[in-house]
């Protein structure tokens, strides 16, 4: 390993916030072209609790990302969506809210919807148990509209909005700006701290289960 290399990826230490036992956090460097450096972090412990985040290494401002899907190139556009990240889709009212179980991903646009219609799926088949016959059909009418925009035959509008600055959607067709104060504030975070020095770890008091509301 290189002296480079060695420098943006290591280990480090503390204690697992479930079961107490030593939980090895893994810190690995990447360099995202057209964005710059981030770091990936994860970590896993045998009693299951598991924690995985992309934080961008240059100070960032509060933003908001909003990129219209208009053909099946958008497709493509890369997105980092980091466990602070609040994506939303106006036209189908769904808004993917960060909470202490959410992990961050490097994806595409296409892969932003198939995991969103992957727990619209679920839902859906809770709404049929339910005998909720109006839930159930929402449901089923917003499959088809993901579906229709994962093959290029249905526009969609697809929000990123990140407090801390730390997701983005990587597009020459995306429109960026930054956050006001008062708009960051209203965001939710999810997002756990860990302090290596004393073991201890910080959850933030946006501690909501990951989510999807429409």
């Amino acid at each position: 390993m290189s002296e480079e290399s060695s420098c943006h990826n290591f280990v480090t230490a503390t204690s697992c916030p479930l079961c107490h036992e030593e939980l090895i956090i893994n810190w690995q460097g990447d360099d995202i072209p057209y964005f710059g450096e981030v770091m990936h972090i994860t970590a896993r412990c045998d009693c299951s609790f598991r924690f995985a985040d992309t934080i961008i290494l240059a100070q960032r401002d509060p933003v908001r990302y909003e990129l219209k899907i208009e053909n099946s190139e958008d497709l493509h556009s890369r997105v980092v969506r980091s466990t602070s990240g609040t994506i939303r889709i106006p036209e189908l009212g769904i808004d993917v809210e960060p909470g202490s179980i959410s992990e961050s991903y490097v994806t595409n646009i296409e892969g932003v919807l198939d995991r969103i219609l992957n727990v619209v799926i679920t839902a859906t088949k809770w709404s049929k148990e339910d005998a909720d016959e109006e839930k159930y059909s929402k449901g089923l009418e917003i499959q088809q509209a993901l579906r229709d925009a994962m093959e290029g035959k249905k526009e969609l509008t697809v929000i990123m909005e990140d407090p801390l600055g730390n997701s983005a959607i990587i597009s020459d067709k995306a429109f960026s700006r930054e956050l006001t104060p008062q708009e960051a504030s209203e965001l939710k975070t999810g997002m756990i701290v860990f302090d290596t020095s004393s073991s201890d770890m910080e959850v933030d008091a946006c501690d909501s289960d990951h989510s999807v509301t429409n």
